[in-house]
């Protein structure tokens, strides 16, 4: 996957957890619990997708100057 297309996603996924939070402040009680759970859920999902674009921008000319180092490769 390419970084624009995670950085898309992680977008998506930001605006879901602010969607999310804003439910929370104004449903009842009951409602918020339920609110809760998909929260963690879409918290989980936007950590996931940050580490993968903060990964991806570090593979990219720092990772290749030190290959030649490897002998593992």
């Amino acid at each position: 996957m390419s970084i624009k297309a995670i950085a898309l996603e992680l977008y998506r996924a930001k605006q879901n957890v602010d969607r999310i939070l804003k439910e929370i402040e104004k449903n009842s009680s009951k409602e918020q619990q339920v609110l809760r759970n998909e929260l963690k859920v879409a918290q989980k999902e936007w950590q996931m997708l940050r580490k993968m674009l903060d990964g991806q921008k570090e593979s990219g000319p720092f990772q290749k100057r030190f290959t030649q180092f490897s002998s593992f490769t």
